[in-house]
């Protein structure tokens, strides 16, 4: 990799330190969008299941466990965001 970056660097005309700095940065930005974009992803589906698990419970108060477990399911796909962010930053 440390030959790739030397090749880049007299290619381009940037320092070895110049190219860690913006391989950096990229990682920073492909973990923020993994994050961000589950986050939006989740939301959005959270609204519309949501609206509908409380429209169950005030209907029939034993939907509230199923309910509830609708809700969460959406959320995970957070956290997949979050491991995808964290192999991307420290691998």
């Amino acid at each position: 990799m440390a030959a790739e970056a030397i090749v880049a660097a007299v290619d381009v005309g940037m320092t070895v330190e110049q190219i860690a700095a913006s391989q950096l940065g990229m990682k920073a930005i492909g973990a923020g969008i993994a994050v961000g974009l589950t986050g939006i992803g989740s939301g959005v589906a959270e609204m519309g299941i949501g609206s509908a698990a409380v429209g169950a419970v005030a209907e029939n108060k034993d939907m509230f466990g199923l309910a509830l477990l609708f809700t969460v399911i959406p959320e995970t796909i957070v956290i997949f965001g979050l491991v995808v962010a964290l192999l991307l930053l420290f691998v």
